[in-house]
């Protein structure tokens, strides 16, 4: 039993010291944080875009009228 429990022990020990998937989480959370920035600034940039729009298109309304 004591035998077992010590190949367990090991066997954790050496999955926590192992780094070989910690790049490949650390390149998916930047790829996740990049896109959620993207989404929450595209909201903004398409309010602006709207905006402009809707000016451009009341100016050019009340120079051909």
């Amino acid at each position: 039993m004591q035998s077992k429990l010590l190949n367990c022990y090991i066997k954790m020990q050496t999955l926590m010291v192992r780094d070989e998937g910690q790049d490949l989480i650390e390149y998916a959370l930047v790829v996740a944080l990049i896109a959620f920035a993207a989404t929450a600034g595209m909201n903004t940039v398409a309010t602006d875009i709207n905006a402009a729009f809707t000016n451009i298109g009341t100016k050019v309304t009340t120079y051909i009228t």
